[in-house]
C-alpha cells in the first residue's frame, strides 16, 4: 500500500513538473495515469515523408537539449516502442496545431498541416525528465495545442553588424524551439548591403563594406578605422531558407527603400538625387538625408533586385522598409518636384506613397505582397500592403481600421535592443527599457479596435537592431529570455497566461540553455525598487520587488550618522530617510553571483511628495508614473540613458506642481534635464518657478534661460527663504531643432528626471 502511494505521489509530481516545463504554455493539458519510459528501442516513426522529416529535424533538438538520441524511421522496427508521427488535415485546429497523446507504451503526435508535428515534438522534448543515467521519462497526458496568432516573428538586423550563417541557423533554432514561425531578415541598410545580387555585383563589392564603425554610444561620435563587412551569397541564402523551412519558419527578406540606402548609393551613385560619387557606406548609426531618387532607372534597378530576391525567398511577404525617409533631397530635386506636379501629389509624403505603390505593383505582379514599416501609411497606403507597426500601436490600429493587415511591433514592448534591466548592470544598449515582464504583459490587439477590425492583426514581432550588438553572444543575451515571453503572448490563450507560473517554467528552460552555453540574460534576478510615501505619517518607504520564486531579497544599509550596519531579509516596505541614503539589495539562494542593486537616495523637501502633472509625458517614456521625478533617484546618463528614471515629453512644455503637504521654507529649486541632440532630446529654453500657499494663486519667484548644455543639464533657481506649499515648475520646450542637426526643423523631446527642493 505504501509503495502504491509512493508511486502515485511520484506520478503526480512528474505530471506537475512536466506541465510546468512547457513554453509557450499549451491550450489544454490533461494528465492521465502512468509514465512513458524512453528505452534503447524507442524511435520516431514518420508515417509519410513530411512527418519523417519533422522527426529527422527534431532529433537534433532531443540530443542538443536532453542528450537523448532517437532514431527516425518510416517503417515499424521490430519490438521497438514508437513515437508515431501523423498528419491529419481534417483536425479542427488552426495551422500549426497538434495533438499529443502520451501513454505508457506509446506516444502519438498528430499535426494539422505544416509544422504541427514538429511543434508537438518540441513540446514533448520540453517534457522529458532525466531520471538516471541514460534513463528518461515523460508523464502520460493528452495535449491539444494551437497558436493564438498566425504571425509569430523575430527580426534580426544583419546590416549594422554581420553574423555568419552558422549563427543564423542557431537563431532559427531558437525560434523553432519556442514555436515562432517567422524570421524577418534585415539585409540592407545605410551601413551595409548583405545579399548577393548577381545583376549588380558592386552592391556587395562596394556596398557590403565600410571603412570604420562607430564605437561606444551614438552621442559620443567616436569611430574606429577597421574595414568591416560581409554578405551572404545566393547559395548561402538558399541554404538558410531550406534550413528554416525544415523548421516551419518562413524567412521574410527586407530590402530597404526609399531611405536607408547609402550602401546601395555608394555602389551605384546614379540612383541618388545627386549623382555624387562621394557617397560612402555609413560608419555611424542614425538617419541620413539620402534616399533613392524616384526615377525610371531607379525603379528598374529595384525591380531587378527584387526579382532576384523573390527567386531566393518563397515567402508571401517581401519587406520593403519604408521607414525614416528624410525628404530633404527630394525637396531640392527638380525631378522629384516635377514628379509631384505631374502626378498631382500633395507633397513629398505623397511622393513616398507613389514610390511604394509603384514597387507594390511589381511585387504583386509576381504573386507576392509587400510589407513595410508604418511610415508607408503617410501619403496614402498602397492598396494591398501589410503594415508593421513600430512607432507605437497607432500604425497598426489605423491599418486595421482601413481593412489592411498589420503586424504589431511597438518599441515599448517589442524592441529587444532596449535595456531589459538597470543600465548600470547591463551591456551598452541604444536606450529604452523593455523588461521580461513588460513583454509578457503585451496584448497585440489594440484596445481601439472592434472585434471585426481585430481580425486584421496578424500577430506580433520582436526586433533586434544591432547598432550596439556586435557579436552573436550579445544577440543571444538581448533575445533570451524575452523571446520566450513573446512566444507565450502569441501562442497561448490570454486566459491561460500567468506571469508567476511562466517564471516557474522559465527556470527549467534556463537549465536547457545552460547545457548549450547560451548567453541568456539574467536581468530578472535584479531587484527593482520604488519609493513610497505613507500619506498618514508622511514617512518614506522603499519597496523592493523580485519574483518570490527566485529567492529572498537580502538588504544591506548603513546608518550614516551612527555607522551602524543594517542587514535583514526583505518582507515588506521599510522606512528610509537621510540617515540611510545608501541601500543594496540582492537575491539570495537563486543563482551564484546574483546582480547587486545599489540604490542611492538623494533626500530633499520634494522627495516622495505628491506630483501633479499639468502636461502629460509620452506613453513611451512615462517612467514609473509622475512620482518618478521626486523619488530621490538621479537618472543615469553614462554610458547611456534608458527610460527608467526619465519622463519624456514629445515637443511640449513641462508644467508640474509639487505639493509639499504643508507650507514650508526653501532656498533652492533645481531640476535635471537630458541633453542628447543625436536623439532629438534638448533641455528647455527657459526654466521658471512659481509658489503658492493655496494652489490657486501663484507668485513667480524666478526664471532662467538655459544656454549651456551638458549630458544632464541642471537648471536651478535660488529662492532665498521662500515659503509656500505648492511649487509650480515650468520648463519651456527648446523650440525648433536648428538646421544641421538630427531632426532639424522639428520640435525636440524634453526629458526631466529629478526635482530637488532644498
Amino acid at each position: 500500500m505504501k509503495k502504491w502511494i509512493g508511486l502515485l505521489i511520484f506520478s503526480v509530481a512528474l505530471h506537475t513538473y512536466a506541465q510546468h516545463h512547457i513554453i509557450p504554455a499549451p491550450v489544454t493539458y490533461e494528465s492521465t495515469p502512468g509514465v512513458f519510459t524512453f528505452g534503447p528501442t524507442t524511435y520516431m516513426l514518420g508515417t509519410d515523408f513530411r512527418s519523417y522529416m519533422d522527426g529527422f529535424t527534431a532529433k537534433d533538438y532531443f540530443i542538443k537539449y536532453c542528450n537523448l538520441p532517437l532514431k527516425t524511421a518510416t517503417k515499424a522496427i521490430g519490438q521497438g516502442t514508437p513515437i508515431t508521427l501523423l498528419y491529419d488535415s481534417t483536425l479542427n485546429l488552426p495551422d500549426g496545431g497538434y495533438q499529443l497523446v502520451v501513454e505508457p507504451q506509446t506516444i502519438t503526435i498528430t499535426g494539422k498541416n505544416k509544422g504541427g508535428v514538429l511543434n508537438g515534438l518540441l513540446t514533448l522534448m520540453q517534457m522529458v525528465e532525466k531520471t538516471g543515467n541514460n534513463s528518461f521519462q515523460v508523464p502520460c497526458c493528452i495535449i491539444e495545442d494551437y497558436p493564438q496568432f498566425q504571425y509569430r516573428g523575430m527580426h534580426l538586423d544583419c546590416a549594422r553588424h554581420f553574423y555568419d550563417i552558422e549563427f543564423i541557423k542557431e537563431y532559427i533554432d531558437y525560434l523553432a524551439m519556442y514555436k515562432m514561425n517567422t524570421f524577418h531578415w534585415h539585409l540592407t541598410d545605410d551601413q551595409g548591403w548583405r545579399i548577393e545580387i548577381k545583376q549588380y555585383p558592386k552592391l556587395t563589392e562596394v556596398g557590403a563594406w565600410r571603412d570604420g564603425t562607430m564605437v561606444g554610444h551614438y552621442r559620443d561620435q567616436i569611430y574606429d578605422t577597421v574595414r568591416y563587412g560581409g554578405y551572404y551569397t545566393q547559395k548561402q541564402i538558399k541554404e538558410i531558407v531550406k534550413y528554416a523551412t525544415d523548421r516551419n519558419i518562413t524567412v521574410i527578406p527586407e530590402i530597404e527603400m526609399p531611405g536607408h540606402c547609402l550602401a546601395a548609393l555608394a555602389a551605384y551613385p546614379e540612383l541618388g538625387c545627386v549623382a555624387d560619387t562621394t557617397y560612402k557606406v555609413a560608419q555611424g548609426w542614425g538617419v541620413f538625408d539620402d534616399a533613392f531618387c524616384p526615377k525610371d532607372e531607379t525603379f528598374t534597378f529595384l525591380q531587378n533586385v527584387l526579382d532576384e530576391v523573390m527567386a531566393l525567398f518563397p515567402s508571401t511577404y517581401i519587406h520593403v522598409g519604408g521607414d525614416e525617409v528624410e525628404k530633404i533631397r527630394w525637396k531640392k530635386c527638380a525631378h522629384c518636384q516635377q514628379l509631384i506636379k505631374d502626378n498631382n501629389l500633395i507633397d513629398e509624403h505623397g511622393l513616398q506613397s507613389y514610390f511604394i505603390q509603384r514597387i507594390e505593383k511589381h511585387v504583386n505582379s509576381k504573386g507576392r505582397t509587400i510589407i513595410g514599416w508604418d511610415e508607408i501609411l503617410e501619403g496614402g497606403l498602397a492598396p494591398n500592403a501589410v503594415i508593421m507597426s513600430w512607432r507605437g500601436e497607432e500604425g497598426g490600429t489605423l491599418a486595421a481600421q482601413q481593412n489592411h493587415y498589420a503586424v504589431m511591433t511597438p518599441g515599448n514592448y517589442c524592441y529587444f535592443d532596449y535595456y531589459q534591466g538597470s543600465p548600470l548592470l547591463e551591456p551598452l544598449a541604444i536606450g529604452g527599457f523593455v523588461t521580461l515582464e513588460k513583454v509578457y504583459s503585451y496584448n497585440p490587439i489594440p484596445a481601439a479596435l472592434t472585434a471585426e477590425q481585430a481580425k486584421y492583426i496578424l500577430g506580433a514581432q520582436a526586433n533586434i537592431w544591432t547598432e550596439y550588438i556586435s557579436y552573436p553572444e550579445q544577440v543571444e543575451y538581448m533575445m533570451l529570455p524575452r523571446m520566450l515571453a513573446l512566444s507565450e503572448v502569441l501562442w497561448t490563450p490570454t486566459e491561460n497566461k500567468n506571469y508567476d507560473d511562466f517564471i516557474k517554467r522559465l527556470l527549467f528552460h534556463f537549465t536547457l540553455l545552460d547545457k548549450t552555453n547560451t548567453n541568456y540574460s539574467k536581468s530578472i534576478y535584479q531587484v527593482n525598487y520604488k519609493l513610497m510615501t505613507d500619506e498618514t505619517s508622511k514617512k518614506l518607504y522603499l519597496e523592493l520587488n523580485a519574483n518570490k520564486q527566485l529567492g529572498d531579497i537580502s538588504v544591506n544599509s548603513v546608518d550614516v550618522t551612527s555607522g551602524e550596519k543594517i542587514n535583514f531579509i526583505y518582507d515588506k516596505p521599510f522606512e528610509v530617510n537621510a540617515t540611510t541614503p545608501y541601500v543594496t539589495a540582492q537575491l539570495k539562494g537563486s543563482i551564484k553571483n546574483a546582480p547587486v542593486t545599489n540604490i542611492k537616495l538623494n533626500f530633499n523637501k520634494a522627495t516622495g511628495k505628491k506630483v501633479i502633472l499639468k502636461t502629460e509625458p509620452s506613453k513611451k517614456y512615462a517612467g514609473d508614473g509622475p512620482g518618478t521625478i521626486v523619488n530621490g533617484i538621479e537618472a543615469t546618463v553614462s554610458p547611456s540613458w534608458s527610460g527608467i528614471e526619465w519622463l519624456g515629453f514629445s515637443g511640449t512644455d513641462l508644467e508640474v506642481i509639487i505639493d509639499l503637504g504643508e507650507v514650508d521654507t526653501f532656498n533652492t529649486v533645481s531640476t535635471g534635464f537630458l541633453y542628447d541632440k543625436l536623439s532629438w532630446i534638448y533641455p528647455p529654453s527657459q526654466f521658471t518657478v512659481e509658489v503658492s500657499d493655496n494652489g490657486k494663486l501663484y507668485n513667480k519667484i524666478g526664471s532662467v534661460k538655459i544656454e549651456t548644455f551638458q549630458k544632464r543639464t541642471v537648471a536651478s533657481i535660488k529662492t532665498n527663504n521662500t515659503t509656500g506649499r505648492y511649487i509650480k515648475i515650468t520648463a519651456k520646450n527648446y523650440g525648433i531643432i536648428p538646421s544641421g542637426n538630427p531632426g532639424s526643423g522639428s520640435k525636440p523631446w524634453l526629458f526631466v528626471d529629478e526635482i530637488s527642493i532644498q
